[in-house]
């Protein structure tokens, strides 16, 4: 089911999959569509699509909760679709990930997608594209600079971390937010929480939390503790995504992303030694 709504001449697309409470946000934007939610509930986007004209999609990154009913615009709408360069064959592929999102989000199937360059234009406003990998390979974040909205695709998605994929890296997520935070914006439009009016004060907060935390794994560390040993202290909680994911979701890979980058640099100064 979606609700549609507008914020700062932004339409909003609310998407949620009632089976598991969870949302996720596509936008339309000066004729411009922000990803498009997951196949799970593609009858709700359809009919939103059938209501709204656009002309370009754009994909923040290639996850199927952001891509899944592209594949029905590609063949319902004469309308390129952009993604990073990294994301272009994954677009390709036919559901390319595992089965319990699958379940969750929908079996996507394959579709052409362009590569984005350094910036993209909708109707009126030339929007910066902003690589910031992390979450996905192939994320980015979109800013129109005169306006100062933001399209944070998931970089933010909650202020404190607990969980996250195998495949991201706590890291590289921060330098992310880093050169994020090097510009000027004022609204986030973020793929999970919605529209944060206060979109850079909210982003140095998560900002500030990821430094704390990865201050308090670097200390453990160094007194001794093991990756293990460090997540139970740390993260005590397990969520029954860690379960359903089989360990893909997990708060161990926060954990083990910073020891990683911190043994890493450890390694680096030695040699330079």
């Amino acid at each position: 089911m979606i609700e549609v709504y507008s914020k700062e001449d932004v339409i909003c697309v609310e998407g949620t999959v009632e089976r598991f409470g969870r949302k996720i946000y596509a936008y339309l934007v000066d004729g411009m569509l922000v990803d498009t939610g997951p196949q799970s509930i593609e009858e709700d986007f359809i009919s939103f699509y059938k209501e709204h004209s656009f002309d370009k999609v754009v994909l923040t990154h290639s996850h199927e909760d952001h891509s899944g009913t592209a594949p029905w615009i590609q063949e319902n709408r004469d309308i390129p679709i952009y993604v990073h360069p990294k994301g272009v064959g994954v677009c390709a592929e036919f559901a390319p990930y595992p089965k319990y999102r699958q379940i969750t989000w929908g079996v996507r199937r394959e579709f052409q997608a362009l590569p984005l360059g350094e910036s993209i234009q909708s109707h009126k406003s030339t929007w910066k594209v902003i690589y910031t990998p992390g979450h996905a390979d192939d994320h980015v974040a979109l800013l129109d600079m005169k306006t100062g909205r933001l399209f944070s695709g998931d970089l933010f998605v909650a202020p404190k971390t607990k969980v996250i994929m195998s495949s991201e890296s706590i890291p590289v997520i921060m330098d992310s937010i880093r050169t994020l935070l090097n510009y000027d914006f004022g609204s986030m439009f973020c793929a999970h929480a919605g529209f944060i009016p206060n979109g850079k004060d909210t982003l140095k907060q998560k900002m500030e939390n990821l430094e704390n935390l990865s201050g308090e794994v670097e200390h453990l560390y160094k007194s001794g503790l093991s990756v293990a040993e460090i997540n139970e202290k740390l993260f005590p909680k397990k969520y029954p995504l860690i379960t359903v994911s089989g360990g893909e979701w997990d708060s161990i890979h926060i954990v083990s992303s910073i020891v990683a980058d911190f043994s890493k640099g450890v390694i680096n100064s030695g040699r330079q030694d």
